[in-house]
């Protein structure tokens, strides 16, 4: 914790507080820098490109249960947070260097949690299925995880117990879930019931999310990440039900030639383009025919905050761009050859 405060005193000449503002100066941009790009590895930014980027490029299963762990501790920490109703570190004496989560709760740190569960479930799932030193693989998802939890102290949003609680929930969660994984991913692929179950579920537990005094974004955030892993799991079902093509996966530890280089990222900025495409298509249908339901103007902010709006908003947006990034996006690759 001193080691922090002394980069913090470091990196800040002054404070001047006025109303929500701080001033300060950056006298470290190398860790400035790193913290938050760290940080940025536990948002949507990160999430909605590397996980479909190990589902094109790397492997089905490795994906899957990356998708699994991440959704199940993601609400597991978001509700959690809105449980405890533990407060943010205060400002001053700590900088604030993002504004948009500041109204959450602190206790537990998801992003730590996220970049723990997804780190280590990525090292666990492979670790098996390619050739690599295992030292090295846990080496990386420690480093990863690290820098995460630091990013959350460096940019003042969380306490070091916040980031402490985070990843112990999150790896305690995995060691439950791990037993179950070829369980779960069974079920996922060949049960009849799996796109009614991956639908309903997620949508009463958005639907059911604990009530706040006061908006927070914690339960957009939960819809958003439910819907993707939703439409994700539907993709998932279908592709086995219907045999669809299988990629050919990314070797590990091999070095890679021109050839596979230009194969991965033919298929990452193919897909990612689609899936921003439907992303932003169909948050303005959603948007507006929500507007029109409930008689709001669609850049109305308080009115896209209602529970009626938000939830079946973000999750539409967000199933669309999880069933697209699995069986839209492969579709599109096999008949550009990028299979």
């Amino acid at each position: 914790m001193s080691v922090i405060f002394f980069y913090f005193t470091k990196m800040i000449k002054f404070f001047h507080f006025q109303g929500c503002t701080q001033k300060y100066i950056v006298k470290n941009y190398f860790y400035y820098y790193l913290f938050k790009f760290s940080a940025a590895l536990g948002e949507e930014v990160f999430y909605i490109t590397f996980l479909p980027f190990a589902y094109w490029n790397i492997d089905h299963s490795v994906s899957r249960r990356m998708i699994i762990v991440w959704s199940i501790v993601m609400y597991i920490g978001q509700v959690s947070k809105d449980i405890l109703k533990w407060p943010r570190p205060l400002s001053p004496p700590v900088v604030k260097l993002e504004m948009r989560t500041n109204a959450e709760y602190g206790m537990p740190s998801t992003h730590a949690m996220a970049a723990t569960a997804i780190s280590f479930s990525f090292f666990i799932a492979t670790m098996n299925l390619y050739k690599y030193p295992s030292e090295l693989g846990l080496a990386a998802a420690f480093v990863f995880s690290t820098l995460v939890c630091l990013s959350r102290l460096y940019t003042g949003m969380h306490t070091v117990l916040d980031v402490i609680g985070g990843a112990l929930i999150s790896a305690v969660l995995l060691m439950v879930l791990y037993p179950a994984w070829d369980t779960i991913d069974h079920l996922l692929l060949t049960s009849p019931f799996c796109p009614l179950f991956s639908i309903v579920v997620p949508l009463v537990l958005c639907y059911n999310y604990p009530k706040l005094d006061y908006y927070s974004p914690t339960r957009g955030d939960t819809t958003t990440i439910l819907g993707a892993a939703a439409g994700a799991s539907v993709g998932f079902w279908l592709n086995n039900q219907y045999a669809a093509s299988t990629y050919k996966s990314v070797q590990p530890g091999l070095p890679l030639i021109t050839s596979t280089v230009v194969f991965v990222l033919a298929r990452f900025f193919v897909g990612i383009l689609v899936v921003l495409l439907t992303r932003w298509l169909m948050k303005s249908v959603v948007l507006g025919v929500l507007g029109y339901r409930y008689k709001f103007p669609i850049r109305d902010l308080e009115a896209r905050r209602r529970l009626e709006v938000e939830v079946p908003y973000k999750f539409v947006t967000y199933s669309s761009v999880g069933f697209t990034a699995t069986v839209i996006v492969p579709v599109l690759h096999k008949l550009l050859g990028l299979m």
